[in-house]
């Protein structure tokens, strides 16, 4: 009797986006004033492996969040109550200047996305956020 291997399984086997070169996966703050969408991001990015460390509804939260749990990325919101998404990034980059920072806006916030990519977010993502575009854009981040 032959055995077969199930080479084709094998082959189209590709390891989650979520995960480092050494298996661990890559941390993630999930920041929105939404539980809607941070349910909704948080379950996008578990699909791949990412660890969704931290959850904060506003900026002053995850300002806190970023210093006691250090993820390798944040995904942020723009408009939030206490302090928005700009003042949040600046501020996690005045604790980490290479804080990976990926902003989340919604269609009409040009220069909002603009002013927070100059001022050191990675990336931005259009609400409401698709699957793919969120996996992409974190991806890309992570990976520098």
């Amino acid at each position: 009797m032959i055995k077969s291997n199930n080479i084709v399984g094998e082959v189209n086997k590709k390891d989650p986006d979520g995960l480092k070169t050494n298996g661990q996966p890559y941390r993630v703050l999930v920041v929105d004033d939404s539980g809607v969408m941070r349910k909704i991001i948080t379950q996008v990015l578990k699909s791949e492996s990412y660890d969704v460390c931290g959850q904060a509804a506003d900026g002053e939260e995850a300002v806190a969040r970023f210093k006691e749990l250090k993820p390798d990325v944040v995904t942020m919101d723009i408009n939030m109550p206490k302090l928005g998404g700009v003042e949040a990034l600046e501020k996690i980059l005045a604790l980490d200047s290479s804080a990976k920072v990926v902003m989340l806006t919604s269609e009409g916030q040009k220069e909002t996305v603009l002013d927070a990519v100059s001022k050191g977010a990675k990336n931005y993502i259009v609400k409401p956020p698709q699957r793919n575009k969120v996996l992409e854009k974190v991806k890309d981040v992570v990976n520098g």
